[in-house]
């Protein structure tokens, strides 16, 4: 795999230095979402078990080097406690007199928690020195963190240099996943791609298309790729400035024996809200006055025809504005298609990105598919084929 595990690791009587994320929701002092969290629980406990001695490193929100009550760890820690079921500790700095005092007071097995890593201004300059005195207060260095591992953070990349290195469960996860659906995967392989703007995901397209052999675009990026091939899209949404750019990406898939699959009919309706007045129509005769805001049933039956012939999926952005019924109608069809062809074991599927994650919770199917990230910008970078300091820290290339 190119990085060491815990199953490289003798734990028992080690102090392990676990950079996790615990930047969860928060709402009135409470964790809003313990997703994070659960996630971190088998490297945690394994650790734990192991009789090390588990020392949790993390940022929460963006205090620019200044302590900001409002961003301290401590009811994180807590809510940690209660979703590993057992007492987790919590020092006032993650450097310094009280996270060496508190360090030093563990006994085996024990887990602490160290304050925000951002209350350091050193932290998201990548310092040596806050990663040095971070490094005195353990014995290896474990990163569980793929969701940060995309910052070249003192506690992310620099420490990682310092002290022993090693991935934790879920990174392990989350590497297998991404390594099985695009470093090696199992081909034909099949890429959704969604959202609002191809602007924002230039890099994944440029990416993909010489890495993937079919490549659906859905969501208003689709209204781009359609209007640049000279389809009138009435009012929906769209970025004319980017026609030339969808062109290029359109040749460079050709050039490279991807096919670029697009909408051949949509859901339009003059208005955008819950139930408005739709109709399905072939994506030569959207009205002049009405908006694209899913995709036709006749589109998604051939993106599954196509995905049944598939053996890897990634999939990054809903196919149409999903959080709005009736337009939530193609991503959930499709997601459900995606999930029965992978309990199936027809399909390999990963999927990731805030809006996807939303979607196929909304569908009902994240936990049928085979990973489904909840990294954000780290999985859109991944995807993208850019290094990951984090990650390559770890010796991953």
């Amino acid at each position: 795999m190119g990085f060491r595990t815990l199953d490289d690791l003798q734990a028992q009587g080690k102090r392990v230095l676990v950079r996790a994320d615990l930047n969860v929701p928060m709402h009135d002092g409470q964790v809003g979402d313990l997703t994070r969290l659960e996630r971190l629980t088998p490297t945690i406990l394994e650790l734990s078990r192991a009789g090390a001695k588990v020392i949790v490193l993390s940022h929460f929100d963006r205090p620019k080097g200044k302590r900001v009550p409002e961003m301290s760890l401590r009811p994180v820690a807590v809510a940690l406690g209660q979703v590993l079921g057992m007492e987790v500790r919590f020092a006032d700095d993650c450097v310094g007199d009280a996270a060496e005092s508190a360090v030093a007071a563990m006994a085996p097995g024990d887990v602490l928690v160290l304050e925000n890593t951002r209350y350091h201004a050193g932290e998201e300059k990548n310092d040596a020195g806050l990663a040095k005195a971070m490094a005195a207060l353990g014995d290896v260095f474990v990163n569980d963190a793929f969701s940060a591992a995309h910052r070249a953070h003192a506690s992310t990349e620099a420490l990682a240099h310092l002290l022993p290195a090693y991935a934790g469960r879920l990174m392990q996860r989350e590497l297998e996943a991404l390594g099985a659906a695009l470093s090696d995967p199992k081909r034909p392989v099949a890429a959704i791609v969604g959202g609002a703007k191809v602007s924002t995901k230039l890099d994944l397209l440029g990416n993909l298309v010489g890495r993937v052999d079919l490549l659906v675009i859905g969501g208003a990026m689709a209204n781009t790729f359609l209007a640049a091939r000279g389809v009138a899209v009435g009012k929906s949404l769209q970025e004319a400035d980017l026609h030339d750019t969808a062109r290029e990406i359109a040749a460079k898939a050709e050039a490279a024996g991807c096919t670029l699959l697009l909408p051949t009919d949509v859901v339009v309706a003059c208005e955008f809200r819950a139930h408005a007045p739709s109709e399905i129509v072939p994506v030569d005769a959207i009205p002049a006055d009405a908006m694209v805001l899913d995709v036709g049933p006749m589109s998604v039956a051939d993106l599954l025809t196509r995905l049944a012939a598939a053996r890897t999926l990634v999939w990054n952005g809903p196919l149409g504005a999903f959080e709005t019924e009736p337009f939530d109608a193609a991503t959930v069809r499709a997601a459900k298609g995606a999930a029965a062809l992978t309990e199936a074991g027809k399909l390999l599927s990963v999927a990731g990105g805030g809006d996807t994650v939303a979607a196929l919770r909304h569908a009902g199917v994240a936990e049928q598919f085979s990973y489904v990230s909840t990294a954000g910008g780290a999985f859109l970078e991944w995807l993208e084929g850019k290094t990951l300091p984090g990650v390559a820290a770890l010796g991953v290339r």
